[in-house]
């Protein structure tokens, strides 16, 4: 095994166990505070959230993706882009600030006024770890990075809960959010072997600017329209609503984005590396997008079919009306793991041109979609949502096929396919068990497993590619861990 497959695979065992284990630990807070708290505080959480994540990108100007990307580099232009997101994160501190009064009476609730000052020094506390950060995912040291990452996500879910406990309401969200950074700082300062040496020079930026421009332009449009949802459903709703709907959307992207977020944090360096070698670059896209497809299929399937049971079961009653909004939401699951596997290949050969042409084609139907929730509300926006991300998957698929040489075809084959599986298998899953009475926790278990079951007695009958592709990874993986 060569020396970049090893640590691709070390890196990635370690980022997606300590991803289950610290987002397992925050999904864990999640439900103490879910249960604590009200619908409407996280309403609230998240319309401030929306500016804070829309501003929180110029934090970094793609100067980071820039990093990564970007062969030969000396220490100054590690130690620049540092004192340059310092400033940065300076100067949106302050912006933010100010503009408290101005966010508050857009929403027009008052009370916003004072989180949102408070959740301003976000960005200043976020800025001084981003280099570092940036640095383990260039070297692969997941293993750090995890252990981190772990214990900042028990120190600051453990004071939350607390909080949440002595009827602090919304502020025990603020609490964990700011102690979850300051958290992650000290402990990414005490043991990275990099610090900043005290040099600066705007050329060097500029050296990084050609590619990260690009990259950045793209990233604020991401962060601009993924969060644009929020903002029109908290101008038009209560609070309440949008706390049902945060939960929804939460819930769905922890487990369709964090299935495949170790793969997809991996995979950015380790393309980079292998950026001049075609086949090789062919071989593992190929490999990457059948594990992709069979495991986010089994994920969709399984959560359309136990959405009412897990929520009620895991948050209460009192989020019954979320159940709803997740099951329609859970449909258009599949689009973030295949999409972010197709981008980081183009993103990974150097084609920022063609990435951020990519990206606003896309942004074109998520304004469409927009539209509609804007006239026709939540419901009608969340079908909208399934339709544009089959039209953007396709999308992904046309440039990575330029990018990669393949055919059309050889990237839509296997999404079909386990699709289509995942289909038959949820039909057949709801007639086996559909007069079958239990309490939710069991009728969660039953249905979980028929389903489970069924997916991979039918990939197996078929023998399909993804299911030849996943048994081969993950005997890689077990033979791994067993040698170590």
């Amino acid at each position: 095994m060569d020396n970049l497959k090893e640590k691709g695979i070390k890196a990635f065992i370690w980022d997606f166990f300590g991803k289950m284990a610290s987002h397992g630990m925050g999904f864990i807070v999640s439900i103490f505070l879910a249960r604590l708290l009200e619908p409407s505080d996280f309403g609230l959480i998240a319309m401030v959230m929306v500016f804070i994540g829309m501003a929180n990108v110029f934090t970094d100007v793609g100067l980071g993706s820039a990093l990564v990307q970007r062969r030969r580099l000396r220490s100054i232009h590690y130690s620049s882009v540092f004192y340059f997101n310092i400033i940065a994160g300076l100067f949106l501190t302050c912006i933010t600030y100010f503009s408290a009064s101005w966010i508050s009476d857009f929403y027009q609730h008052e009370q916003l006024i004072a989180l949102i000052q408070v959740m301003s020094f976000f960005f200043i506390i976020s800025a001084f770890s981003s280099v570092q950060t940036t640095l383990l995912h260039k070297e692969l040291n997941y293993t750090l990075l995890t252990k981190i990452r772990m214990i900042s996500a028990l120190i600051s879910g453990v004071i939350g809960i607390f909080l949440a406990f002595s009827g602090a309401g919304v502020w025990s969200l603020v609490a964990q959010t700011l102690l979850n950074g300051v958290a992650y700082n000290t402990f990414i300062w005490l043991f990275a072997k990099w610090k900043p040496s005290f040099e600066f020079s705007w050329r060097a930026l500029i050296q990084l600017w050609g590619f990260g421009f690009r990259m950045y332009l793209a990233g604020m449009l991401e962060a601009i329209f993924t969060r644009l949802d929020f903002l029109i459903i908290g101008k038009l709703f209560e609070p309440a609503t949008l706390g049902f709907f945060q939960r929804a959307k939460s819930l769905n992207e922890m487990v369709t984005r964090y299935s495949s977020g170790s793969l997809m944090t991996v995979l950015f360096p380790v393309l980079s590396k292998v950026q001049q070698d075609l086949p090789r670059l062919q071989n593992i896209v190929m490999k990457l997008l059948g594990v992709i497809c069979f495991v986010v299929f089994l994920l969709v399937g399984a959560l359309f079919l136990v959405s009412k049971e897990l929520i009620v079961l895991v948050f209460s009653d009192k989020w019954l009306p979320t159940v709803d909004f997740f099951k329609i939401l859970v449909l258009s699951g599949f689009g973030y793991p295949i999409g972010a596997l197709l981008v980081n290949i183009i993103s990974s050969r150097g084609n920022s041109k063609g990435f951020l042409r990519l990206e606003i084609y896309k942004k074109i139907l998520m304004v469409i979609n927009f539209v509609v929730l804007y006239y026709f509300g939540i419901v009608a926006y969340l079908y909208g949502l399934i339709i544009t991300t089959v039209f953007s998957v396709l999308l992904n698929i046309l440039f990575a096929s330029r990018e990669t040489k393949l055919p059309f075809y050889v990237f839509v084959k296997p999404i079909i396919t386990q699709m289509f599986i995942a289909v038959i298998t949820v039909t057949m899953t709801g007639f086996i068990t559909r007069n079958i009475e239990l309490m939710d926790v069991f009728l969660l278990l039953v249905n979980g497993s028929i389903f489970t079951v069924l997916y991979f007695l039918l990939n197996y009958l078929f023998a399909t590619s993804s299911y030849c592709y996943f048994l081969e990874q993950t005997m890689v993986l077990i033979r791994h861990k067993q040698g170590k």
